[in-house]
Order: structure tokens, then C-alpha cells, then sequence
């Protein structure tokens, strides 16, 4: 069951790469933190119960609900328009994502370390190089966002992959990582549309100090 989330994962990636709309890309994060959450649920079973509860919160209503709300939050408190606006058209993103992904795979296989789970890493290297892809090739602030967000999800998938327990210390830190990315790149996304009609990237060439 676990490899069926994990697979569905990394083929909403590739989902992602062909999508134009900003609405969804946020369907995608919540996606993704929802499949996360079952993800947490089997492979985490086993540990401490106060542990678990947290780590299942984290996910299901950080990930999948809090995020993506306030994402769309700002997209609708400054009238950004739905387009993303790739640099890149959706045929070559799809190809590039499936190279990652393949290339992922290869990687993965050249690991002999057996307390490695596979299929978690290349998942989580497929998530972490895809998400890089969104920064650089998409031209909204709040694609850049996602892009983030993304690569915190492939940094919490490989976090699973190096054994059955995850911390509570790694879990504060995964969470505090995400609050304080999420609120300031918001808060710089919200007062950069009181300045420039549209969140476009190449806008802030127009900045001076």
C-alpha cells in the first residue's frame, strides 16, 4: 500500500509539471500532503503514540489544508491571475520531470546501503530536483513558493528513508522550517502586490534599494 502512495507521489510530479493554473498547483500541494499523511500513517505506525499523532498533524492539516488555504489566500487578496506563466512549454516540463524522475531511479539503484529504503529515496529525490525545476522555469513569486514546498515534501519523504522512526526534534524542525518559509515568502508575496500588478519575477529587476 505504502509503494501505491508513493508511486501516485511522484506521478502527481509529473502532473504538476504540465499544470497552468495556479488553483491547481494548490490542488497538487494538498494532493500531496493528503498522500504524505497515509504515508506517515503505515510507516510510522509502529512508534511512540505522541509522536505519531504529531507527525500525523503535521501532515494532514499543515500540508494538505493550512498551506494551500493560505496560498490561496493571497492569490485572491491580490488578484494574481490563475495562469502560472511557464517558461517552458508543458510538453518539455512533462519530459524533463520524467527525466528526473528516470534519472532519480538510476540513482537510487546505485545505492548499496541497505537501511535505505529505496523507493523513498527516489521519490524524494524526484520531489526535491522536480520542485527546483518550478522555481527556475515557472515566473510567479508564488510559484516559487510551491516549488519550496514540494522540495519540503521531498526532504520529509527522505527523512522516511533511512528508517521506520522519525524524531521529534527532525519533526519540530520540519515544521518550524515550514511555517517560517511559508509566512515570509506570503508576507513578501502580499506586499510585493501592493506594488506590481502582477507577481512576475522579472518585476523585481524594477526594485532598487
Amino acid at each position: 500500500m505504502i509503494n501505491i502512495l508513493l508511486i501516485v507521489f511522484t506521478i502527481s510530479l509529473i502532473y504538476l509539471a504540465m499544470a497552468n493554473r495556479m488553483l491547481t498547483y494548490i490542488r497538487i500541494i494538498a494532493f500531496q500532503g493528503a498522500l504524505l499523511f497515509g504515508v506517515a500513517f503505515i510507516e510510522l505506525i509502529e512508534i511512540s503514540l505522541p509522536n505519531l499523532v504529531f507527525v500525523l498533524l503535521e501532515t494532514i492539516i499543515i500540508k494538505a489544508v493550512a498551506i494551500p488555504l493560505f496560498i490561496k489566500y493571497i492569490i485572491d487578496r491580490n488578484h494574481i491571475t490563475r495562469e502560472a506563466e511557464p517558461y517552458v512549454s508543458n510538453f518539455f516540463s512533462v519530459v524533463i520531470v520524467t527525466v528526473i524522475i528516470l534519472g532519480s531511479f538510476f540513482l537510487a539503484n546505485a545505492i548499496t546501503g541497505t537501511h535505505v529504503r529505496k523507493i523513498f529515496f527516489i521519490v524524494a529525490l524526484s520531489s526535491l530536483f522536480t520542485g527546483l525545476y518550478i522555481i527556475i522555469t515557472r515566473r510567479k513569486i508564488l510559484t516559487h513558493v510551491m516549488g519550496f514546498l514540494i522540495i519540503e515534501n521531498g526532504v520529509f519523504v527522505l527523512s522516511l528513508a533511512v528508517g521506520s522512526e522519525m524524531p521529534m526534534l527532525v519533526n519540530i524542525g520540519i515544521l518550524l522550517d515550514i511555517f517560517v518559509s511559508v509566512i515570509l515568502l506570503g508576507i513578501f508575496a502580499d506586499k510585493i502586490g501592493d506594488v506590481f500588478e502582477e507577481q512576475d519575477v522579472e518585476q523585481l529587476r524594477n526594485l532598487k534599494d
